[in-house]
C-alpha cells in the first residue's frame, strides 16, 4: 500500500509546474558518409572526462573540434533532424536497406541546455502562443542559411552509442515505457519513484491527463522539483504530442504506508 504526498517547491512552496513531452524519432541515415548522407551522429570521445570545464560547444564541434576523437556512428541527411534527436536523447535511424538502427545517449559535453523556441519567441521569429516542436522545425527547414546561428545557441551537444534490445533506454537503465516513463530532475525525486501525475491532454487543451507514472529519466531542461517530461513512444502520433506538450500541472510521490518522505 502507498500513500500519495503532494510534491511541491523547497523554493516557493507552489505545487504547480509545468509538463512537457518527448518520443523517439525516427530519421533517415547510411552507415556511409556519401550524397546526401553528410551530418555525423557521433559516438563518445575518448577524451571527454567529466571536468568544471566544459567539452567543445556545438558549433566548435561543427566545425570540426573532434577531429578524430570520436567517430560518427551514422550519417544522416537532415542537420535539423540531427538537432532533434539531440534533444530527444534516442532515436531510430532507417538505413538505405530498411533495416533499423536504434542508438541511445552516450554523454553530452558539458555546456547548459538553451531551448531555441525562447531564441525563436525573442527574435519574433515565432509567436508564443504559436509555439512548439513542429513549428521550431517548420521555421528551420524554411530558413536554411539561419538555422545553423539558431541551433547553434544551444551550446549542448549528445553523443550515442548503439542500443540492441528493448529500448529507450533511460537514465534509470531501463527502457522506457511509452505513456508511463517520465523523465525528472533527480535532484528532487528518485528514479523509479512512482508518481501520480496531474495535468492537462496535449491535443485536447481542456482534457484532463491523470495518471501513474514511473521517474526513469532525465533530461538537461529538466529543472526543478515540479517539471516532469513524459515519454510518448515513436511514430507520428508520439511525436504531435511530445510536440505540443507543454501544460501546468502537478503530481504526487507514491510511498509506501512504512517508509517516511524524505525531508
Amino acid at each position: 500500500m502507498f500513500r500519495p504526498y503532494l510534491v511541491s517547491s523547497p523554493a516557493s512552496d507552489k505545487s504547480e509546474g509545468i509538463f512537457t513531452g518527448y518520443y523517439e524519432p525516427e530519421i533517415i541515415g547510411s552507415l556511409i558518409q556519401g550524397g546526401k548522407f553528410q551530418t555525423p551522429i557521433y559516438g563518445r570521445p575518448r577524451n571527454l572526462k567529466r571536468s568544471a570545464k566544459p567539452y567543445f560547444s556545438r558549433r566548435q564541434i561543427e566545425q570540426g573540434g573532434l577531429k578524430s576523437a570520436a567517430k560518427p556512428i551514422v550519417w544522416v541527411a537532415d542537420p535539423v533532424d540531427a538537432f532533434f534527436l539531440h534533444i530527444q536523447g534516442s532515436g531510430r535511424i532507417r538505413l538505405p536497406n530498411k533495416e533499423v538502427l536504434r542508438v541511445g545517449f552516450a554523454g553530452h559535453n558539458g555546456h547548459s541546455y538553451t531551448a531555441i523556441g525562447r531564441v525563436l519567441i525573442r527574435r519574433g521569429a515565432i509567436k508564443r502562443e504559436n509555439m512548439s516542436m513542429q513549428s521550431i522545425r517548420s521555421w528551420l527547414s524554411a530558413n536554411p542559411r539561419k538555422a545553423p546561428t539558431i541551433m547553434n545557441q544551444n551550446k549542448r551537444y549528445v553523443f550515442f552509442r548503439r542500443l540492441t534490445g528493448a529500448g529507450p533506454i533511460g537514465a534509470q537503465g531501463v527502457a522506457l515505457t511509452p505513456g508511463r516513463s517520465l523523465a525528472v530532475d533527480p535532484n528532487f525525486i528518485r528514479y523509479g519513484a512512482p508518481l501520480w501525475v496531474d495535468t492537462l491532454d496535449p491535443l485536447v487543451k481542456d482534457r484532463p491527463f491523470r495518471r501513474l507514472l514511473i521517474a526513469q529519466d532525465t533530461g538537461g531542461a529538466i529543472k526543478g522539483a515540479i517539471r516532469g517530461d513524459i515519454f510518448f513512444g515513436h511514430g507520428r502520433l508520439a511525436a504531435k504530442q511530445a510536440g505540443h506538450m507543454n501544460r501546468p500541472g502537478k503530481y504526487y510521490v507514491l510511498i509506501p504506508r512504512l517508509a517516511k518522505p524524505s525531508s
